[in-house]
């Protein structure tokens, strides 16, 4: 039980959840009680009202006893704003987050790094504090709109997590209008004003323009499609030709059919995949990856750049690169035909797909072919076009690593996804959601069988040298207080949900998901599948890899695009050297950095997709559409639209004369005259009423 906290050390168990996750069944169920109690009294857990339990952290001392006593300590942590305007204060300093009311925030905005003092509290359950600093700013540039005026100007951010209008000085407006999209900075805060004085750094241009808009929201998220003139001239720098001496440090795999498989948009080939029949019978499979440590060196300007990005950020008609697109799309992507350098994975594999060896090598290829997904989706169904056998042996092994993957618990998260065909405007003419076929999941297959041997090889080395760090993509346990949630839900819908041992949750869970498929409630359930789950993130502190069930998992396999991967390249060179390279604190500290941006990258792709969607919805007012119920709240209904994973909202004074009540139990909305009841999965005729680009919604009607 010991355990099961200290895997969890942020997280608070009832003596319930604790009897659930160990198994205790039955009479067992008491034990638990005893179990429990022993472990608080001897200071190993500590109890909060409400009976739950934390773990006793040597960092994190227990101090779970200051709700409504308050004083003088001071806490450090980073605002969480709620839709109300109140904040959570995130903080690893006390044992649960601070309550901030509204009125306490002061000059803080959503994200932002502050100091906290702990205030009297008449609620019972909540510590609440008074910000009394802001120590950093989650961001240095904001997007919004210029108001100006005779007397004064004043700009008007984008985002509703900054709580505050900036007063912007005529002086500091620059060659900017009245409405126009810019972004700012803050210049000063004065001790008196009410709100901080800003500056113009640069006109974006008028609201609603794609460019515009699909500017704003990368910078809004921390990017930018630009790069400075230094790190252009470090990339332009570097020669297109590999040097003799280079190829003749590598293994040339150059005479072995090799081929590429990526989007028919793609640009960036990170991968390229090699096969061949071995004397002995089996297959020799290579996982050939851009070397991107071999053009971008530790330290160097273009490095720094890459660490400072962490990630490409792929929005709906555009990528923000993290490196320059002569590395990118040039030097490093796996173009057909041309000699390229890579860092590859070589398996030895039996016709049964078992793995006999592997290898880890530096080697120059040469790719003969470059197919999209759909071109070898098509060699794959018909069985003709190049390589069409050495495609067809790969996609059956592929099919045995899977099979053994979803044997060993891994869970089957196939959400779709939203796609665009844009016109030479980038406005969207028509919305669709895409199916992986085979020919996706046998790349994604083999990447995962790279990315899973690299991070076996980090700890097998570190058994032998303790010093030095692993870098690991780790998924930790669900949240069991949310599981039991979700169980909850989808026995409302006739499914069950077996949360006994792990192996028995990821068991129901891709039963669930599967027997969802088709239904009306599947967008709703494999969404809130998804948020039960944990986030994966990456750390030297290894506890495997629970959503693909890997006991060791990092990401090797996508270096151009992600800088995790290139610390994975460098640190696998330097084990293999038997040389050092950072230490765990500094590589803690870059990969806690990749994370971050990692989400931000998520929020900017997401906010991209809904501001199509929005847009291609304003082409279609008053358009009717068949839909399901994603959502209920006391305001309204949620209705995925089929077809194209757009949504919008029916709001509660549309659905007619009658009065309704929110059931939060039956996640419905129940007539109080009529009895008539709209609840989760209910197929509804809708039509759209408004859509508004700036707040990226959608209203809807109700048709039948």
């Amino acid at each position: 039980m010991l355990d099961v906290f200290k895997k969890h050390p942020r997280t608070g168990f009832t003596y319930k959840m604790l009897a659930k996750r160990i198994g205790m069944k039955g009479e067992l169920k008491a034990q638990a009680v005893t179990i429990v109690n022993k472990l608080d009294s001897e200071g190993k857990i500590y109890r909060t009202k409400g009976n739950r339990f934390f773990l006793v952290r040597k960092e994190r001392p227990d101090k779970p006893a200051m709700r409504g006593k308050g004083g003088d300590q001071l806490v450090t942590g980073i605002v969480d704003l709620t839709a109300r305007g109140s904040a959570f204060i995130v903080t690893d300093d006390i044992a649960e987050d601070v309550f901030v009311p509204q009125r306490a925030i002061g000059r803080a905005f959503d994200g932002d790094e502050v100091s906290v003092r702990i205030v009297p509290s008449r609620r019972k359950t909540k510590i609440e504090g008074v910000v009394v600093e802001v120590l950093r700013r989650k961001q240095a540039e904001y997007v919004g709109i210029l108001e100006i005026s005779d007397k004064h100007a004043f700009f008007v951010p984008d985002k509703t997590g900054v709580t505050t209008h900036f007063f912007m000085p005529k002086d500091k407006l620059g060659e900017a209008k009245n409405g126009d999209k810019v972004i700012c900075r803050i210049k000063d805060w004065p001790a008196k004003a009410k709100s901080p004085y800003g500056e113009v750094l640069r006109i974006l241009g008028r609201p609603g323009e794609n460019d515009v808009e699909m500017v704003s929201i990368l910078v809004e998220n921390g990017f930018d499609m630009n790069f400075p003139k230094k790190i252009i001239a470090a990339a332009d720098a570097i020669p297109m030709e590999i040097p003799e001496d280079v190829i003749a440090e590598r293994v040339d795999y150059r005479e072995y059919t090799t081929f590429t498989i990526d989007p028919v948009d793609a640009k960036d080939f990170d991968d390229a995949l090699s096969i061949f029949k071995k004397d002995n019978g089996n297959w020799e499979i290579g996982v050939h990856i851009a070397d991107v440590s071999h053009y971008v060196q530790e330290g160097s300007k273009l490095d720094r750049e890459a660490y400072f990005r962490a990630t490409s950020v792929y929005l709906v008609d555009r990528v923000a690169p993290m490196l320059p697109e002569k590395i990118s799309n040039v030097l490093c992507s796996l173009r057909p035909h041309e000699d390229k350098l890579t860092f590859s994975t070589i398996f030895e594999m039996t016709d049964e797909g078992e793995v006999l060896n592997v290898t880890f090598a530096r080697c120059v290829i040469h790719s003969n072919r470059r197919y999209s997904y759909g071109e070898a989706q098509e060699v794959l169904e018909t069985g003709k076009g190049d390589f069409a056998e050495e495609l067809k042996e790969m996609n059956r092994l592929a099919k045995i690593l899977r099979k053994d993957k979803f044997a060993n618990g891994a869970i089957t998260f196939d959400k779709p996804e939203t796609k665009f065909i844009l016109d030479d405007k980038g406005h969207p003419v028509d919305v669709y959601v895409k199916e992986r076929k085979d020919a996706h999941l046998m790349i994604e297959d083999f990447m995962l069988l790279s990315n899973k041997v690299v991070a076996a090889y980090f700890s097998r080395y570190k058994e032998q040298n303790a010093s030095a760090p692993g870098i690991y993509r780790v998924h930790d346990s669900p949240n069991m207080e949310k599981l039991e949630q979700f169980g909850e839900l989808v026995r409302k819908f006739g499914h069950n949900l077996n949360l006994g041992t792990p192996k028995m949750i990821s068991a129901s869970l891709n039963k669930l998901l599967k027997d969802v498929k088709g239904k009306p409630e599947q967008a709703m359930v494999e969404t809130l599948a998804v948020r039960s789950m944990a986030k994966a993130i990456y750390t030297t502190q290894n506890i495997g890899h629970y959503g693909l069930a890997f006991e060791y998992y990092t990401h090797f396999t996508s270096p151009i695009r992600r800088y995790p991967d290139v610390m994975v390249h460098r640190q696998l060179q330097a084990m293999m050297d038997g040389e050092p390279w950072l230490d765990k604190e500094e590589m803690e500290s870059r990969l806690k950095h990749s994370s971050t941006q990692e989400k931000a990258a998520a929020s900017a792709e997401r906010e991209s997709v809904k501001y199509k969607q929005v847009e291609y919805l304003t082409d279609r007012l008053g358009e009717e559409f068949e839909g399901v119920i994603s959502g209920v709240q006391r305001y309204g209904l949620f209705v995925g639209l089929d077809g194209n994973g757009c949504e919008g909202l029916v709001r509660t004074e549309d659905l007619g004369t009658d009065q309704f009540a929110y059931d939060e139990d039956r996640f419905a909305l129940v007539g109080m005259k009529t009895g008539k009841k709209f609840t989760l999965g209910d197929r509804v005729k809708v039509v759209i009423a408004a859509t508004n680009l700036e707040t990226r919604t959608v209203d809807l009607g109700l048709v039948e």
